[in-house]
């Protein structure tokens, strides 16, 4: 068991401040487990909203959560987005007592109305499966290989962490997905997801994908929102300088995650990784990745022009770029 003590510090301090607070994350990185720690340490009610006995005992949501003190944590919360205006309503309650968690695995530009619904009542923390400084050094390999979700990076064998990584795809694709109202096949989202690993750490070429698959450019940009905004990719957008040189100005696409990087591209372990043609390209993304999320960068980007000079991640420090 790794303990998350960043992330509790950090909904406890945003339960302090806001009345509303989102963890929101990736499927399977560890956000109910933290959840049900902190209702441990509290007076607090838990809704699963992909429980049919929770969603039962929400059928008139207003009423179920009046009465309610303390912390409410609210499960899988793109289920059910219409419960953004109760939020609301009872945030601006007077004398209000309660706080709420919300748990979510969309973004809010994919479950829209939560920014705007809960515009200054809100305080959103992203989560993600384990990193460098929860691991420590000695778990490196295993991190860069089999990726940070915990039923990927725990399991003893090699075989238990690749048999979850296709579970997971396949949920993903079949179940996740369709759930946030999204009407793609699952084969043509397996198919471009997996095409989009051999772009891993390249700057999107949506014509090139688009004429691979037999869709439009549109098509392509908006599967990669998807992946996007499911905390499956990262989009890393270019940095602007008014210079003489021409600059590149399409985004960076990176795995988030490399070990389902890895999976897409039938890498089982770390003798086939070492060989593979997309080595440095998956240790570039990783070690960006973790470089991220150890110095909690909310805004960062990469420079390229067309001549050839590069700077893979750019982002400002004490009214400083740094690189």
């Amino acid at each position: 068991m790794i303990h998350r003590a960043t992330y509790i510090q950090q909904i406890e301090k945003a339960l302090g401040r806001s009345p509303v607070t989102a963890l929101l994350g990736p499927r399977q990185c560890g956000k109910t487990t933290l959840a049900r720690m902190i209702e441990g340490r509290r007076q607090a009610c838990f809704f699963d909203l992909e429980s049919p006995l929770d969603q039962a005992r929400l059928q008139n949501p207003q009423m179920a959560l009046d009465s309610l003190e303390g912390l409410v944590i609210l499960d899988e919360i793109q289920m059910r987005p219409e419960l953004f205006r109760v939020l609301r309503v009872m945030a601006d309650r007077a004398g209000n007592r309660t706080r709420f968690l919300i748990l979510g695995s969309a973004s809010p530009g994919i479950v829209r109305g939560i920014s705007e619904t809960l515009a200054g009542r809100i305080e959103f923390i992203e989560m993600s499966g384990f990193d460098l400084g929860e691991t420590g050094a000695e778990g490196i390999q295993d991190l860069w290989l089999r990726g940070g979700f915990p039923w990927s990076y725990l399991p003893e064998s090699i075989e238990d962490s690749l048999a979850w990584r296709e579970g997971f795809i396949r949920t993903f694709l079949e179940r996740d997905i369709p759930q946030l109202g999204i009407t793609i096949p699952a084969p043509a989202m397996r198919r471009f997801w997996t095409m989009l690993a051999h772009f891993h750490g390249q700057t999107l070429n949506s014509s090139e994908l688009g004429r691979s698959m037999g869709v439009t450019d549109k098509t392509i940009r908006s599967y990669l929102d998807i992946l996007t905004g499911t905390y499956m990719i990262r989009q890393v957008q270019p940095w602007f300088e008014n210079i003489k040189k021409r600059q590149v100005k399409a985004p960076k696409i990176y795995f988030r995650d490399s070990g389902i990087l890895h999976h897409l591209m039938s890498v089982t372990d770390q003798k086939s990784l070492m060989v593979h043609p997309r080595l440095g390209a998956s240790w570039e993304g990783f070690a960006m990745e973790q470089a991220i999320r150890g110095l909690g960068l909310t805004e960062f980007y990469f420079w390229s022009t067309y001549s050839g000079a590069e700077l893979d991640l750019l982002f400002s420090g004490m009214g400083k770029n740094t690189a």
